[in-house]
């Protein structure tokens, strides 16, 4: 049987994980689908990334699917997609969910937290 930590080692070990001075110079590039996945009560007290989609943990097969009718259009499997939560779990966790539903340029930006610190765009 697996655990959670089972699950997280195998999200970790298959979405790469870049730093926030590396996710920032990859917003600035501006191709590249960013995602906050944390809950709308953590976003509304924090804020997010700059123009990030707030896609919860919970929601994201929906979002990524375009077979339902929660698709978001943004969410294209060729896509760059950037993912961000509180602490880099659930991005992780999110990003590996992405990647066995066929996306392909997945990457994990960590926590809003180390975001903010390096001076990550931010938007309320």
């Amino acid at each position: 049987m697996k655990t959670a930590k089972d699950y997280l080692e195998a999200a970790n070990s298959s979405v790469t994980r870049v730093n926030a001075e590396e996710g920032i110079a990859i917003h600035k590039a501006g191709d590249t689908v960013f995602v906050d996945v944390r809950d709308s009560s953590d976003i509304e007290s924090s804020g997010t990334i700059a123009g990030a989609l707030r896609i919860s943990r919970g929601f994201i097969e929906f979002a990524a699917d375009p077979e339902t009718q929660f698709h978001n259009k943004a969410m294209q499997k060729d896509a760059k997609i950037a993912l961000v939560c509180g602490a880099g779990g659930q991005a992780a966790l999110a990003g590996k969910t992405l990647q066995d539903m066929g996306y392909t340029s997945v990457v994990n930006v960590g926590g809003i937290g180390d975001w903010k610190d390096a001076g990550g765009p931010m938007e309320s």
